[in-house]
């Protein structure tokens, strides 16, 4: 028995990094996965290695349209959907005073509004379902100081996350957020923070950077029925980087 069993799962941004090892794991567990991401020829190899549990959908996550797509493609492929992961987001490396206006627009876009377009579109499908368990990948710069931009747009999906909780609970709907440190990934593997990453690794209390799996082990136990009882809160893994 899977701990996903008869569960069908939405997860975005899951042609690489975080999002691919939680789509991989979530086949494993049982469940039945719509993988989407605007890299098409990642996305689509991954779920062709993952046989026929997965499919893959190209997918703006800042486009109301392709959202509605998504849902009708994981209902036509595998019926409602039970579980979405709201995974897909960008970085950008610049100071407040050198961004730009539509920098600055599109990093709110695809990390904040992203979220609520999910969450909005899923809801119907989930109500079909039963019941539903959202959990919206944020970061611990939704919980302390980081980047201009970035920052702004992870502590807002740490209120949406909230705001939604209260909403759905009536509807068997859980929403929750989780919080990962420096997770060893794409995003931070750019030549640009490469380095910089290396050495600020030395300051995390567990003294390294986590691979993907670890934050997958967390986001699984918030999709499975194991954590039944949690909405409308935060779940970190940081290597305790956020307890200093």
């Amino acid at each position: 028995m899977g701990r996903l069993d008869n569960k069908v799962a939405i997860v975005t941004g899951a042609a690489q990094g975080m999002g691919a090892a939680h789509a991989k794991r979530f086949v494993e567990e049982g469940a039945k996965v719509v993988l989407t991401d605007l890299k098409e020829d990642l996305g689509s190899a991954l779920a062709a290695e993952l046989g026929e549990n997965a499919i893959f959908v190209k997918h703006n996550v800042a486009s109301e349209a392709d959202w509605a797509n998504v849902i009708q493609k994981a209902e036509e492929t595998f019926g409602p959907v039970h579980i979405l992961v709201n995974n897909a987001g960008i970085s950008v490396n610049n100071s407040l005073l050198s961004m730009t206006l539509d920098e600055y627009r599109r990093i709110v876009d695809i990390n904040q509004v992203s979220v609520f377009l999910g969450m909005k579109a899923v809801v119907p499908s989930m109500k079909q379902a039963g019941n539903g368990s959202i959990i919206n990948v944020s970061s611990i710069n939704g919980l302390v100081g980081g980047a201009i931009g970035y920052t702004d747009t992870k502590f807002a999906v740490r209120g949406m996350t909230k705001a939604a909780a209260m909403e759905l609970s009536r509807q068997d709907i859980r929403v929750n957020s989780v919080h990962p440190g420096v997770i060893a990934t794409p995003m931070i593997q750019q030549e640009d923070s490469k380095a910089a990453i290396e050495e600020f690794s030395k300051f995390i209390p567990l003294q390294r950077v986590a691979q993907p799996e670890e934050v997958t082990n967390l986001v699984l136990f918030l999709a499975s029925d194991e954590s039944s009882y949690s909405t409308g809160s935060e779940f970190v893994a940081d290597g305790g980087l956020t307890a200093q």
